[in-house]
Parts: C-alpha cells; structure tokens; sequence
C-alpha cells in the first residue's frame, strides 16, 4: 500500500509524542506501586516500619494524613507541608524523587507513587506497528445519545467500574457496520476502548485504546494506526477497563502498536 510522505511524517511526530509521555517522568513505566488507602494517617518510606514500604528511597520518605471528605495533607521529612483537595484539582505532590498521587476508582481511593529515577524508561523494549495503513483513518459519525447513560465495565483487576456513555461512533470496516462507545477522554478528544481479533496473537489481549480526532458536532476521526497498548500492557499498578460489548469486533484491525 502506499503511503504517502505526509501521512507517514504524521505518524511519526505522533509516535515520538507517544513515547515522551510514555516515558515521561509522570508516564505509566515508572510506577512503583498502588496502595489503596482508606481515612487515617499512613506513614511511607523504605523502612519497613512504614505503612507503605517502597522498594527504594529514604527510610522514611514522610506521613500522608487522607480524610473521608478527599482533603488531607502530606508532611514530608524535609520541606514543606502539602494540602490535598480533590474538589480543588490538588490531589497530585512531588517528594524528594518520587510523584505521588491519589486516584478514585468509585468510592474507592489509591495512592500511585512514580520513582522519577527508575530506569524502566531505558529498559523498555521498542514496541513493533502493524505497516501503517491510510485506510484505517476513518472518518466515523458522531451521534449524540438522546439520554446519557451509565454503564458498568470490569476491569483487570476484577472491579468494575461504573462510566457515563454520552456518544457513539459508527463507521463500516470490512464490509461491516461498527459501532464504538465513547466511555473515557474528553468532549474533543473521546477514548474508545475495543477489542478485535488481533488480540488472539498480535496486540494485547485485552483490549487496546484509542482517541478520537478532530471531533465536529456530528464526526470524529477514528485512526487506527494510533490505537495503543493500555498502560496495564506496561505496569501492572494501572487499573485498565475492559471494552464495553459494543467494542468488542469479531474481525481483525491490523492496524497500531503490536503487543510487547
């Protein structure tokens, strides 16, 4: 298939894109752990004493007090004190070498701490693309749900997880009517989480991502060439969702980031 130069020097800024924020020092390859954390004062650091031991890092790295309203703060060993607000966007802090920060996955609360040493970056094996295929940009069309509704999806570690649905995309490929639920991302930048057929043996086996472009009242741009690995392809601290049934393909998209 050709390709033509601009379609190919596309992709590549693309891909280099993807891999600094991969690789970024709040990317998914230097993540260190989860803990799930429930109101009270927890203390962390490499001793064993702490109540969340890391593998590296100071003996003891400072004492997070988290609260059930999602407020609290964290009191490092050295500087200064940091408050937490979730309904403030302030859920996030840096200490010594490490980021943490506090995710929600419904009524439930994780502290992620990222080692912004780690050599994860540097050991990363290079991930292999199907041959890029300008037939699998596709311009879909964009409906509007007459009702948003929620919808219940499992995850990978077991826990599902309930997620607003607002919009669908629809488009046809190989001779087939798809449809794709919208359940993450944003208003301009919708993520669609599917499975096809290569995830017998060519992408990851349980799903893959990927984010709608260039989104008009009633179009989104849909280039599979640009559907990725999920972070839990690269950590096992992320909590991925698994596609809702509308997502799921019984034909297969060679197209995007092989499995690694």
């Amino acid at each position: 298939m050709t390709v033509s130069t601009e379609f190919q020097e596309a992709h590549t800024a693309w891909r280099d894109m993807r891999m600094a924020k991969l690789t970024a020092e709040d990317g998914w390859l230097n993540l260190l752990g989860r803990w799930w954390v429930t109101p009270g004062v927890l203390s962390i650091g490499k001793n064993a004493a702490c109540d969340i031991c890391l593998p590296v890092g100071p003996d003891v790295l400072g004492e997070l007090t988290f609260n059930a309203d999602d407020t609290g703060h964290f009191v490092p060993v050295d500087g200064a004190q940091v408050e937490l607000d979730k309904a403030a966007g302030k859920m996030s802090w840096r200490a010594d070498r490490f980021l943490l920060e506090i995710t929600s996955l419904n009524d439930l609360r994780a502290l992620r701490i990222r080692d912004t040493q780690s050599d994860a970056a540097a050991q990363m094996k290079p991930i292999e693309f199907f041959p890029l295929d300008p037939s699998l940009r596709i311009t879909a069309r964009l409906e509007t749900l007459s009702e948003p509704m929620s919808i219940t999806l499992d995850t990978v570690i077991g826990m599902p997880n309930k997620v607003p649905v607002t919009h669908v995309a629809k488009f046809e490929y190989a001779g087939q009517q798809m449809t794709m639920l919208a359940t993450y991302g944003t208003a301009d930048r919708p993520q669609f989480v599917f499975r096809d057929l290569t995830s017998l043996d060519d992408t990851y086996a349980d799903m893959r991502f990927v984010f709608g472009e260039d989104v008009t009242a009633d179009s989104v741009v849909l280039d599979f060439n640009r559907a990725v690995n999920p972070p839990c392809a690269f950590t096992k601290h992320a909590v991925c969702p698994l596609p809702p049934r509308e997502n799921l393909f019984l034909s297969r998209i060679e197209a995007g980031e092989r499995r690694i």
